[in-house]
């Protein structure tokens, strides 16, 4: 099978089976990889090309772009030998390529014990920076998440996130009672429309808001730092990782929730073994 016929297979299958990100992702890669060697046999194609191949698409690009380049080709070649010719040779799995485009090392985030985000959210100095930090770090929420709230994606527990990153219509969100009364007064109070966004305020006008709320307990915290530890606690308070996967951060799988979870300390394993086991 030609490359360029190979592709329009893989495509196709991507339209009708796949979410906008994926879908995106795929158009994007084998486009290029078409024109490079469309009117080739698949099957001629060498795992020195590849590497020839992905080393000038990816020139420029962080280590996780080109380990996700990669995934896509190989995961392209599976789908061919899979569906269309079992026979097929899959060049991606050469050693050469596994070791250029090994998955990148992430480093351990340092994890916020509770109390502190306590006090970061109880000493916030208006009721929108309290909501703010609530709803990253009480519902796990991305700061864009949060920003783009309309009175009308509030339904009590129940928040509606438009165009979200995952690239479905909407997702779902669940938040705390109290957290969730909170923002609906706050919504009355300021006479918010159904369709106005709840925090008029640009993205580095909320990193400050939570930039300067950690510095009156001295710590130095970011947007991000609140939705890993409404992970973390969720997690060492024994909520299931699927739910916190799921549910919570809204992951595509696990393994990337069990990076947001990061290590546990001999202490905290010691106490969560003495707590099963009284």
């Amino acid at each position: 099978m030609q490359v360029s016929q190979a592709v329009d297979n893989c495509l196709e299958y991507h339209r009708v089976n796949s979410q906008r990100n994926t879908l995106i992702s795929y158009q994007f890669l084998l486009s290029k990889f078409s024109s490079a060697f469309g009117d080739r046999e698949l099957g001629s194609i060498t795992s020195e090309e590849i590497l020839s191949f992905l080393t000038r698409l990816c020139d420029g690009t962080k280590q996780a772009t080109k380990r996700t380049r990669y995934a896509v080709l190989t995961a392209f070649f599976t789908f061919i030998r899979n569906s269309y010719d079992p026979e097929l040779e899959n060049r991606c799995h050469a050693a050469i390529l596994k070791k250029s485009f090994r998955p990148p090392k992430y480093a351990p985030w340092k994890m916020i014990e509770k109390d502190t985000v306590d006090e970061v959210i109880f000493r916030a100095e208006k009721t929108r920076d309290r909501l703010l930090l609530e709803l990253m770090a009480r519902g796990g929420l991305r700061v864009s998440e949060a920003l783009n709230l309309a009175p009308k994606d509030v339904g009590d527990q129940k928040l509606i996130l438009r165009n979200p990153k995952s690239g479905k219509d909407v997702e779902v969100v669940y938040i705390p009672q109290k957290v969730a009364q909170r923002l609906t007064e706050y919504i009355h109070d300021q006479g918010i429309k159904p369709d106005d966004r709840i925090f008029p305020i640009g993205y580095a006008a909320a990193r400050m808001i939570v930039k300067k709320a950690g510095e009156r307990v001295g710590v130095k915290i970011s947007p991000h730092d609140l939705r890993r530890h409404a992970a973390t606690y969720a997690s060492r308070a024994g909520t299931p990782i699927e739910i916190v996967s799921k549910i919570i951060l809204r992951h595509a799988n696990l393994s990337t929730t069990q990076r947001y979870l990061g290590k546990v300390s001999d202490t905290e394993a010691r106490k969560w073994i003495e707590d099963l086991y009284r």
